[in-house]
């Protein structure tokens, strides 16, 4: 289905229309979650180049993309190239959105995870201990994603206490 509708987008819209980009990102999303891994990177890829030449590096939808790219090698588990670009996402993020964006939080949760897979614990920890508090602040303590954070944090605690 994906495919059919990106093929259709290039030819009615081109190739590097954004909602063309779109498509390419969406299927990227799907054949990650197929366990494509390669084929998901190399889409990922390509809906990347795309929105950073069309709109830019700090687009929302560039940014988007890079972090797919992001769960993607994480997924191959290239977490070292991984956590290089969710540090630039996080960045950009920070200075497109601001500290305390939920955007900005997804992407902070998602760098603490990349940084306990490399084994880099308290790193990762500490990051995680930011992300919950401005969760909690932004989102309010019950909201799911504040309470995953929090779940996360008691669990690195316990387990840096074995």
């Amino acid at each position: 289905m994906h495919r059919r509708e990106l093929e259709g987008s290039e030819k009615v819209l081109g190739a590097e229309h954004p909602d063309t980009l779109t498509s390419v990102s969406n299927l990227g999303s799907v054949l990650e979650r197929q366990g494509k891994y390669e084929e998901a990177e190399a889409t990922h890829r390509r809906a990347l180049g795309g929105y950073e030449k069309v709109l830019g590096a700090e687009h929302p939808n560039a940014l988007t993309s890079m972090g797919n790219l992001a769960m993607t090698l994480n997924g191959q588990k290239r977490w070292n190239e991984a956590m290089n670009i969710e540090e630039r996402v996080l960045s950009l993020k920070k200075r497109v959105f601001g500290d305390e964006h939920p955007e900005t939080l997804t992407t902070m949760n998602n760098l603490a995870y990349t940084l306990r897979s490399q084994g880099e614990n308290r790193e990762a920890l500490s990051l995680m201990r930011t992300c919950y508090r401005l969760r909690e602040l932004k989102l309010g303590p019950l909201h799911p994603y504040t309470t995953s954070s929090l779940s996360s944090v008691r669990k690195w605690e316990a387990d840096s206490n074995e």
